[in-house]
């Protein structure tokens, strides 16, 4: 560890004494909340970028004469953000995280500065993209910082705070986008172009403050750049977000749209092969997606933001074209739903803070979602308005419960050396969900919106009011006296094609109501319609978020782990001539590391297989809690309890104390409840060690500073189970065969596939009986009683017999279909193997026989007998006849 990384805890020991009492990483509330004020600033422009931006740009077009290709600038901006989030998150990894935020921000003020510049549409885009650069590293950070600094316990507390910030710059945005768009100039210069200008005095702000007050320590990897990875990132998502924002205009089975397609697939392919060979040096690791946590929280995420990004984007065409609201009125009127999010995201926060528990949250998000889409489909133009305003809040309510625990979730299921990329992974995989249900949605609305018009001009061509209607407007173009938005109304109404004008709809409100009735009925319709989709995304989600197994959440923020593998790593042996426990230096140096009583040591343990084994316990959440109990009057009591993972006690495990010179201090056994309470002698820095026969040992550090501390520990197995699968007539090796291992509760304690030879091995096993289930395609399944020892591994083959298929027709004596007959199959030593009914057809089935020769027994009057002979792995038809045919 370098010198600088060491110094770094006295450093925060100084502010951290000064500021009252501290969080898990060593820093107080304030101390919090000031870093927290750079982060929200940086999603502040992020976010508000979004609105403010979408609200301008038909006036922007405008004024640069590109209104026909104004989709290249959101496009532009969207593909470098999308394929800079996962970078960012990986170099922050390695090489810290502050100077890629700062960088972040220096980029996205630069980008909004020059994109104020623009004279043209390309000019435009250009400046969008670089842009964009920058945003990609704002969201995503902030939250990677955040988890830095917080404990995922905590942090759910804290990230409601980015979700306001998120709710409030969603409704800011149109309101001030409006404005600035709407005025000619401001202090002699366009009003639009200070839709980027804002951002400047804002982002250096914000570059202050997170210059000023982010000083998390970093421990440097030392990992190769994986460029190659970013490249073919590149190659394969491009053409993809570039069809999800064009393929609408071009159409999705354009030949442009089809060459997309096929290079999007050549370039994730390659992504996903470049990624397996790098390893640990991926730009997004291909072992995170071995967590099923990990990977079912990336699967909902994509499902989700597909749902969220999607319905939320189809609100505001409602409103503005249905309602006539003005895109600043229309961002006010999202109000509820901004509130809905930011309730349900402070409230699942606290819960969340105050429990450990989270998978309930995306689970009623996914039900609100649901249930505000459902009622979204009985939306229509004659809807009073507290209705989409009621349903806004409901689907807010359904966002807020999901979008930051998913991201915790997925925080908290990898290492904290992944923090970075878990992050970004989890925040570009939304990202990716997002775009594509945007595209997908409004290719619905716009491919409905036609018919649905039609149908309702048809509906309104019976009523004499609108006859009549139509022939003033029709009068009126004749003459020339109409304007622009009647002649448009009339050459639909007279044939003409709703494609482009559709594309701008500001018509709608330029005619009378009783010529606008069946645009805004036909318009809800489809926003109706649609919305039937985003219902049934949200059963998805529903489905996937109840498969997300919950670990437990870790107490320890990401930059207290940090701090501890590089200090325990540097800890000095005790000169000989002083005592050993005592080091006033090293003590002055870790006093800062963290105000809770425990740390978890990393794998710089001072024991190997302790340490080996206390990696695997903080990846596991091995401390269950913390908390500080009275200073007793025979020294600073250590307690608390010696679990196995089941949740199960362990009597008589062996508990050490040692110092940092390596001296066995204080020494404890728990008793039959798996309680154990032992004394550290003096206050100073420990290394608690706890092992039991047939379990791994587990390692944690502890700092003792006056007050007694309670550490539950977990343990997990050393025993293991392991074989080899072969066929039992050939004795080859049976490969990718499913193996399944129970305990005696018949909970499934591991799961694997056999690989090429045929072999499978279960690790970290306690010792006792299990249940081995086998099942290959071909094979008959295997079952079998696995007794594994206290330690060692039980070794179990496995011979799988081939399995056959015997089926067959039951006829009467005339040669009709008997239903319902009894057909009983019996093996050549007369053991009855099944028996079955047969279906309405006479058909029966018997599944997994094994190759031999059976006596097939049918009930009629009388029975009949026949011999069918089964060979291995055939399917054998074998009909038989009875001997009454009125049965």
């Amino acid at each position: 560890m370098t010198s600088s990384t060491v110094s770094a805890p006295a450093a925060l020991t100084t502010t951290k004494r000064a500021g009252g009492p501290t969080g898990p990483a060593g820093l107080t509330h304030r101390q919090i909340l000031t870093i927290l004020v750079g982060l929200l600033l940086g999603m502040f422009l992020a976010a508000l970028d979004q609105t403010i931006v979408s609200t301008a740009m038909p006036r922007i077009a405008n004024d640069l004469h590109g209104l026909n290709i104004q989709a290249w600038v959101t496009t532009a901006y969207l593909i470098t953000s999308t394929i800079s989030t996962p970078l960012y998150g990986k170099l922050s990894d390695i090489y810290g995280r502050k100077p890629f935020y700062l960088a972040a921000i220096t980029i996205f003020v630069v980008g909004s500065a020059a994109c104020s510049f623009a004279t043209s549409m390309y000019e435009l885009a250009a400046f969008r993209a670089f842009q964009g650069l920058g945003a990609g590293g704002l969201m995503s950070l902030a939250f990677t910082i955040l988890g830095d600094i917080v404990s995922p316990r905590e942090r759910a507390r804290y990230q409601g705070y980015f979700l306001g910030v998120f709710g409030m710059s969603s409704v800011l945005g149109p309101v001030v986008g409006g404005a600035l768009s709407g005025a000619n100039s401001i202090l002699g210069v366009t009003g639009w172009r200070w839709v980027f200008l804002v951002n400047v005095p804002i982002g250096l702000f914000a570059l202050f403050v997170v210059a000023k007050v982010l000083n998390v320590p970093h421990n440097g990897q030392r990992h190769r750049i994986d460029w190659w990875g970013a490249l073919t990132l590149v190659i394969g998502i491009v053409p993809v977000l570039i069809v999800a924002e064009q393929g609408q205009t071009w159409g999705w089975g354009d030949p442009r749209s089809i060459l997309c397609y096929a290079v999007g697939g050549v370039g994730i392919a390659a992504f996903i092969v470049v990624e397996k060979l790098m390893k640990d040096a991926a730009l997004i690791p291909l072992r995170l997606f071995r967590s099923p946590v990990f990977s079912t929280v990336i699967i909902a995420g994509v499902i989700i933001g597909a749902a969220m990004f999607g319905g939320i984007t189809l609100i505001p065409q409602y409103l503005q074209i249905v309602k006539g609201a003005s895109p600043t009125v229309s961002g006010l009127e999202t109000l509820p739903m901004m509130l809905g999010l930011m309730g349900s995201s402070i409230m699942s926060g606290q819960i969340t803070s105050r429990t450990g528990r989270y998978k309930i949250f995306p689970v009623i998000g996914a039900v609100f979602i649901i249930a505000a889409s459902l009622l979204f489909t009985t939306i229509s133009a004659d809807s009073p308005m507290w209705q989409p305003l009621l349903y806004m809040f409901l689907f807010g309510f359904g966002i807020g419960n999901c979008m930051q625990t998913l991201t915790l979730a997925a925080q908290n299921a990898v290492p904290f050396k992944d923090m970075g990329v878990s992050t970004a992974s989890a925040t570009f995989f939304r990202q990716m969900g997002g775009t594509l249900g945007v595209a997908v949605f409004l290719s619905i609305l716009f491919g409905t919106v036609g018919n649905k018009i039609g149908a309702a001009v048809k509906t309104a061509l019976g009523d004499n009011g609108f006859r009549s209607a139509l022939a003033s407007a029709t009068s009126s173009v004749a003459n020339h006296t109409a304007n622009a938005g009647t002649q448009t109304v009339v050459s639909i109404l007279h044939g003409g094609s709703t494609g482009a004008a559709l594309q701008d709809a500001s018509f709608i409100h330029q005619v009378s109501a009783t010529l606008a009735r069946p645009f805004e009925v036909g318009f809800a319709d489809s926003v109706s319609l649609v919305y039937w989709v985003a219902a049934a995304l949200g059963v998805v989600a529903l489905i996937v978020t109840l498969l997300i197994k919950e670990i437990p959440l870790r107490t320890t923020a990401g930059m207290q782990s940090a701090m501890m593998e590089g200090a325990e790593g540097a800890l000095p042996p005790a000169p000989e001539d002083e005592p050993a426990d005592s080091d006033p230096t090293l003590e002055a140096e870790l006093a800062g590391l963290t105000d809770k009583e425990l740390v978890p040591a990393g794998r710089h343990s001072l024991n190997g297989a302790a340490a080996e084994a206390n990696g695997s316990a903080v990846r596991n959440g091995s401390v269950l809690h913390e908390e500080v109990q009275p200073l007793t009057a025979t020294g600073t009591p250590i307690s608390g309890s010696v679990r196995r993972v089941d949740g199960t006690p362990v009597p008589a495990a062996v508990l050490t104390l040692i110092n940092h010179g390596g001296q066995q201090v204080a020494r404890g056994t728990s008793g039959a409840d798996g309680r154990y309470q032992i004394s550290a002698p003096v206050d100073g820095v420990y290394v608690l060690i706890a092992s039991s026969v047939g379990h791994q040992p587990q390692a944690s550090t502890v700092r003792v500073a006056g007050a007694g501390v309670t550490i539950d520990l977990l343990l997990t197995g050393t025993a293991g189970a392991a074989g080899v699968i072969r066929a039992d007539r050939t004795g080859e090796p049976v490969a990718s065969a499913t193996v399944t291992l129970t305990d005696q509760r018949g909970e499934v304690v591991g799961a694997s596939a056999s690989d090429q030879d045929g072999r499978y091995a279960f690790t970290e096993l306690l010792g006792g009986t299990y249940t081995l289930v086998v099942a290959a395609a071909g094979y008959r399944p295997f079952a079998s009683t696995v007794a594994v020892p206290d330690s060692g591994d039980a070794l179990t083959d496995v011979e799988l017999g081939n399995s056959a298929k015997l089926t067959g027709v039951t006829r009467g004596g005339t040669g009709q279909t008997v239903a319902d007959a009894r057909v009983t199959l019996v093996d050549s030593s007369g053991n009855v193997v099944a028996m079955t009914d047969t279906d309405e057809t006479g058909g029966y089935t018997f599944s997994d026989v094994p190759d031999g020769e059976y006596t097939v027994i049918a009930s009629g009057y009388p029975p009949v007998t026949s011999h069918p002979v089964v060979g291995a792995g055939e399917d054998v038809v074998h009909d038989v006849i009875l001997g009454h045919s009125d049965i």
